[in-house]
């Protein structure tokens, strides 16, 4: 099988490929999303609506569990160059990373979900002190995620009597 390249987007394309990606994410097709994300960051590397609908659509695709998706999200929001979205963003990466945890409801998930959640508010807590006038996003999700712990009390912080294998 011959290997095929990739074919370039033109940037007077750029517009509508937003478009197009924010189309995808809506019909829960993230994979597409974010292949039109690459595509425009190709052309756009700096282009900050991509950037950010790059790290949403990978996010979208957290529930599957692979570790390589939360890489890959990580790396993208650390294109992002302003201050106050990377800290949101890298906020939205652990808040949808511990949903994830949680969904696929994995044997000690609260425990996981905790240290994920925790991490959120922090950057959550960050973007805060950044933010534009007006901008609430930070305290919105801030919000949810305290609203989470408060409704599951089995998200909670890994206890210290851990079970551990017996190794004799």
């Amino acid at each position: 099988m011959t290997e095929r390249a990739l074919k370039p987007i033109t940037p007077e394309g750029v517009p509508a490929a937003l478009q197009k990606a924010h189309r995808y994410r809506i019909l829960n097709d993230p994979t597409a999303a974010e292949s039109i994300c690459l595509d425009v960051l190709a052309v756009e590397p700096r282009n900050v609506e991509a950037l950010v609908m790059h790290v949403l659509s990978i996010t979208d695709q957290f529930g599957h569990g692979h570790a390589e998706d939360l890489k890959r999200a990580e790396l993208a929001a650390g294109g992002i160059e302003d201050p106050y979205r990377n800290a949101y963003y890298r906020g939205v990466i652990c808040e949808r990373w511990a949903n994830g945890i949680l969904n696929r409801a994995e044997p000690r998930a609260g425990e996981m979900a905790h240290d994920w959640i925790e991490k959120a508010l922090l950057h959550f807590e960050r973007a805060e002190s950044m933010r534009p006038a007006g901008n609430d996003e930070a305290i919105l999700r801030w919000n949810t995620c305290v609203r989470l712990l408060h409704r599951h009390p089995h998200i909670r912080p890994p206890t210290r009597d851990a079970w551990e294998p017996d190794l004799e």
